[in-house]
């Protein structure tokens, strides 16, 4: 079997950031563009708690699918599986610059969040109590504040092979 792209991106120098992960066409002629938003540096620094990563997930999908912009154009947002970060899919051809602004207003209204966690009930989630959302708040907060505000190049391109 073929190595999937992202088993391709060098782990052990990526940073954080906002980074095009593929960009695809459907059969009936859409582009969609996969990024992925790497909260953490895998393997040098902890992955996030999975419970929290649950809470980002609950609050970022619902921002996102209820922003006035961009809502149309969301097709999915999730962790990923080592818990370093989530993926966004959107329809378009994208660039991470594209996207920065709308990174940005979702991760401050994680990071202010208050209230009940949307979809957050034995109803609404298959797992409703696995949620930490102060922690999530924290990690938003922190991605913000030490990439979002100070985002270079390396922290929108993954990094070239050597």
């Amino acid at each position: 079997m073929d190595k999937i792209a992202s088993f391709t991106i060098d782990h052990e120098r990526l940073l954080r950031g906002i980074y095009v992960s593929r960009q695809d066409k459907t059969p009936s002629g859409d582009s969609l563009t996969t990024f992925d938003i790497r909260l953490t540096e895998p393997n040098r620094m902890p992955p996030v708690k999975p419970e929290t990563l649950h809470t980002i997930e609950h609050l970022a999908a619902t921002y996102l699918r209820n922003h006035p912009r961009w809502k149309e154009r969301v097709v999915y947002w999730g962790p990923m599986g080592c818990c370093t970060g989530c993926y966004l899919i959107l329809q378009g051809n994208l660039s991470s610059q594209d996207i920065l602004p709308l990174i940005d207003e979702t991760f401050r209204f994680i990071s202010g969040f208050e209230g009940e966690i949307p979809g957050a009930s034995s109803k609404d989630c298959g797992n409703w109590r696995f949620n930490d959302l102060e922690d999530a708040k924290r990690v938003a907060a922190k991605f913000l504040e030490e990439v979002i505000t100070n985002i270079t190049s390396s922290n929108l391109n993954y990094p070239k092979p050597l």
